[in-house]
């Protein structure tokens, strides 16, 4: 099978050291596994990022630099930009755990009736946090299934944005309705439209550990029960609220990956 054009779309405001982590990760990839197309969308930056990305362009396919309405326009802004097989979205921070990552994941693939190409619809995998020194500060504490199902995704965002590539045919638009969740909606509906859905059995990405502020978190869970009451019903909704709600007070798992 041909190897695809994977499309890495990385959205960044004012972030030039974050930017210049997740961009030497691509370079990595990319040296690796040449067949990416590499989409920078930035927000008229004013602290270098701009320099940065210029110093960059022999892995930079295409940039824009302008205002935007929010992380999540900015985010359908490199959705429009791109022309690869799949999507993946590495926003400024964010960093491919592997530089064999898209090799393996791809060599994986058998031939299937299920898509014209033998390839999956989605690919996914685990995520690991890291601190403020990029080192390991555990996996985290939501964790990927062994299958994962539109329905996975009624105990919450299972999958972590960054750790999930889509075939670009079945991205849609994000919902600007949505402030802070509209990556979940994203996923599930590519989940939904999907054929067939891979388990790459590595971790995919690693992202900064922070939290939100309250006000976000609180929103965040509005939205999300918004969406899941659209796609899985408002009973199935409340159930799996309880659910997530009793799972707080369970015990996390701390482990670290090398």
């Amino acid at each position: 099978m041909n190897a695809p054009v994977v499309s890495i779309i990385t959205v960044v405001y004012n972030a030039k050291e974050p930017l210049a982590k997740t961009m030497q990760s691509v370079r990595e990839q990319k040296a690796r596994y040449p067949y990416i197309e590499y989409i920078v969308v930035d927000g008229t930056s004013k602290d270098g990022t701009l320099e940065l990305i210029n110093q960059n362009l022999d892995i930079v396919s295409r940039w824009i630099s302008e205002p935007d309405k929010g992380i999540y326009d900015a985010m359908n802004k490199g959705l429009g930009m791109a022309s690869g097989d799949f999507v993946w979205f590495l926003n400024a921070g964010d960093f491919i755990y592997s530089d064999r990552f898209l090799e393996q994941a791809f060599a994986q693939d058998v031939p299937s009736d299920a898509t014209p190409d033998g390839r999956a619809d989605v690919y996914y995998g685990q995520t690991q946090l890291v601190d403020a020194d990029w080192k390991p500060a555990g996996m985290r504490r939501l964790r990927a299934p062994e299958k994962l199902r539109p329905g996975s995704f009624r105990m919450g965002m299972l999958v972590c944005h960054q750790s999930v590539l889509v075939r670009r045919a079945l991205a849609e638009p994000y919902d600007m309705r949505y402030k802070c969740s509209a990556d979940y909606n994203w996923v599930l509906q590519a989940l939904e439209k999907a054929r067939r859905i891979a388990n790459t059995h590595q971790i995919v990405s690693c992202y900064l550990k922070g939290g939100k502020s309250r006000q976000m978190l609180v929103l965040s869970w509005k939205e999300r029960f918004r969406i899941m009451r659209l796609h899985f019903g408002l009973l199935p909704t409340l159930w799996s609220h309880g659910l997530i709600v009793l799972r707080l007070f369970l015990p996390v798992k701390r482990d670290y990956a090398a």
